[in-house]
């Protein structure tokens, strides 16, 4: 395990924090592999997401790293009396009827903020869909800040840390450094993965050519 010296100028967790997610990690066998990128501001994606046991693993990896992350939630989450320890834990309650109006609102957020990690699990759901939501690169690319992959490997229980870019714009290309980078990762049920494309770039491949791990 690591130590708790803080590696990166990301928004940062104590080290109460720390103990507890090191704590859950180690009673759960999990590890986590790789280093925060540098900079203050970032849109994380999470994934896959396939289990509930997902979110509790990837908020003690980031408790290990010292870093705080925001998270979108259900606006019903955030009711009495469970709203205060949702928004202790770093969520924001959006009401989901209006996608697009929550990409600009959570651009504008990062844009105005200091330091500001923004997670997502761009599968939406545990269940598989026919592609990811494409909120987490819109968000990146109006903000203009960098977007890193964190991975849930089940089948090492490793929580992996590794890609990290600015979005070019360019959907086709981003997204195949992010299939790359996922490939090997088995979430806990792999028959829900989400293929990892988004529907833009299927309007733009009439074919069907893309492939997704």
């Amino acid at each position: 395990m690591r130590s708790p010296r803080i590696t990166h100028d990301c928004p940062s967790t104590s080290l109460v924090s720390y103990w507890i997610g090191r704590g859950l990690l180690t009673l759960l066998g999990w590890k986590v592999e790789g280093e925060v990128p540098t900079g203050t501001n970032f849109v994380v994606i999470a994934a896959p997401h396939t289990s509930n046991w997902d979110f509790p693993i990837g908020l003690a990896a980031a408790y290990l790293l010292r870093l705080r992350v925001n998270w979108i939630g259900k606006h019903t989450l955030f009711r009495w009396p469970y709203g205060g320890f949702m928004r202790w834990l770093g969520g924001i309650g959006v009401d989901r009827s209006n996608p697009a109006g929550i990409a600009e609102q959570m651009a504008q957020q990062l844009k105005n903020a200091d330091r500001m990690v923004l997670a997502i699990t761009p599968d939406g759901t545990r269940g598989r869909r026919e592609y990811w939501k494409s909120g987490f690169y819109r968000i990146a690319l109006a903000a203009k800040v960098p977007i890193f992959c964190g991975a849930l490997d089940y089948r090492t229980k490793t929580v992996r840390i590794g890609l990290s870019f600015l979005p070019s714009g360019d959907i086709s290309a981003d997204m195949a450094q992010i299939r790359a980078f996922y490939a090997d990762v088995s979430g806990a049920n792999p028959d829900n993965h989400t293929p990892i494309r988004l529907s833009e770039e299927l309007e733009s491949d009439p074919t069907g050519q893309i492939q997704a791990s």
